[in-house]
């Protein structure tokens, strides 16, 4: 959500931020509602000061016994009523209409956003790792041999159909203790508070994050009212919707692991085979709550959280900076990071780590009081996968895949997996 007043003081610089995004300017569209909104307002305002006025002089021609005065002043109270009425519902609806508009624009990036239209121009930041030599021309996960018996694609399919999944045996442990070992980490190392929240949230809590109204298809109505989250950045950022915290309490490092599930509305066709891009997946989800002045310093911590998980495990990545086009809706700036995977030969993103500024906390009423006393601020939000399962999972078997269809595990996993230090080409870990 955005700041009218802001747009009212300086239109040019929201459309050049916009710009950066390849949107054309909207400043004139929501100025103009809001000049109308204004107007009316304060034609309703005019109306009901008259409206006033006259209420009193028809008392006091009433009391004077001057009954002509009085039913003039009468029949002229109950026009402004009516004229004010009136005034205050076209104000309402303009309301509405300008608060709709100001719903549907993104977030203003920063300034060191790069430009670009898509993924092709996002900009590489730093590398880690690098990506392992076969003497096989190494597979995708779903064709090694000692996955195929741990990862069923045809029964999942049958139960819900396409882009689901049933994990079983090694595969499913694996899984299991990779979000473990990320839970462990954020906690223990990095001072994240781990949380446990519903999968299930109100209309509003949607809202208050940026996936409604506008990518109402992206996710899963269950009911009236009520949705299955993307991810728990819904839950864990809405903790503050409507709050007034104290300033001393930010920030607020949470982590939380979650089923999430996406509709995937718009990626016909795209990662069909394998676990890659599914409707119900795992999260291991960051959220920091700040204040204004600490936003970017949070997030360049937070990318480093994330960064940890691949690196405890071993996994080569590089971290892209994303350009004003291929940024998230909610984001001021995003960092993906982007994990190799030999059997497609490629990096593929694993987390994206995004910075929110004030845009999420306008849409939640959610503020904290400065310790310096004045009134109270908006808080800044963070949000970022410390990781995504399914794809670490993914990784984690591409990587370390054998030409005997084993593959060798990362030393992180051993103690979550009572020692085992290989999934075997049976799917039995080993």
């Amino acid at each position: 959500m955005h700041d009218i007043r802001a747009i009212r003081e300086n239109p040019a610089a929201f459309d050049a931020a916009l710009s950066l995004r390849n949107l054309a300017p909207v400043s004139p569209e929501i100025l103009s509602l809001d000049a109308d909104r204004r107007s009316r307002i304060s034609a309703a305002e005019a109306a009901q000061a008259e409206q006033n006025r006259a209420s009193k002089e028809a008392g006091a021609a009433k009391g004077r016994g001057d009954e002509a005065e009085f039913e003039r002043l009468r029949a002229f109270v109950t026009a402004k009523k009516e004229e004010n009425a009136l005034l205050q519902a076209e104000a309402a609806a303009l309301d509405a209409k300008l608060a709709e508009l100001l719903m549907g624009i993104p977030n203003l990036p920063v300034d060191s956003v790069p430009p670009g239209a898509d993924e092709n121009d996002n900009v590489e930041i730093r590398r880690w790792g690098e990506p392992g030599r076969f003497d096989f021309t190494p597979k995708e996960h779903f064709e090694i041999e000692g996955v195929k018996p741990g990862m069923d694609f045809e029964t999942a399919a049958k139960l819900s159909g396409s882009r689901f999944v049933v994990l079983q045996k090694g595969v499913a442990r694996i899984h299991r203790a990779l979000a473990q070992m990320m839970l462990d980490l954020h906690v223990d190392q990095h001072g994240l508070t781990e949380t446990w929240t519903p999968v299930l949230v109100l209309s509003k809590m949607m809202e208050g994050t940026g996936q409604l109204p506008k990518f109402g298809e992206d996710s899963y109505q269950t009911t009236e009212g009520w949705w299955l989250i993307p991810t728990s950045e819904v839950t864990l950022t809405n903790t503050v919707n409507g709050d007034l915290v104290e300033h001393a309490s930010l920030p607020r490092r949470m982590v939380a692991h979650s089923q999430c599930f996406r509709s995937e509305a718009g990626s016909a066709g795209r990662d069909t085979s394998g676990m890659l891009r599914q409707h119900q997946f795992e999260k291991v989800e960051m959220v920091s709550i700040t204040d204004t002045e600490n936003g970017l310093t949070e997030h360049g911590r937070m990318t480093r959280c994330a960064e940890a998980v691949l690196e405890k495990l071993g996994l080569p990545y590089r971290t892209m900076v994303l350009c004003g086009g291929d940024m998230g809706f909610g984001a001021r700036i995003t960092h993906d990071l982007e994990v190799w995977l030999p059997g497609q030969d490629r990096y593929r993103e694993i987390s994206s780590v995004s910075y929110c500024g004030d845009f999420q906390a306008r849409r939640m009423n959610a503020r904290y009081r400065p310790e310096a006393g004045g009134k109270p601020e908006f808080v800044h939000t963070l949000n970022g996968s410390g990781l995504a399962v399914g794809r670490t999972l993914i990784a984690v078997l591409e990587n370390g895949q054998q030409a005997d269809g084993s593959v060798i595990l990362p030393e992180a996993l051993h103690p979550y997996l009572r020692g085992k230090t290989r999934l075997g080409a049976d799917g039995e870990l080993v």
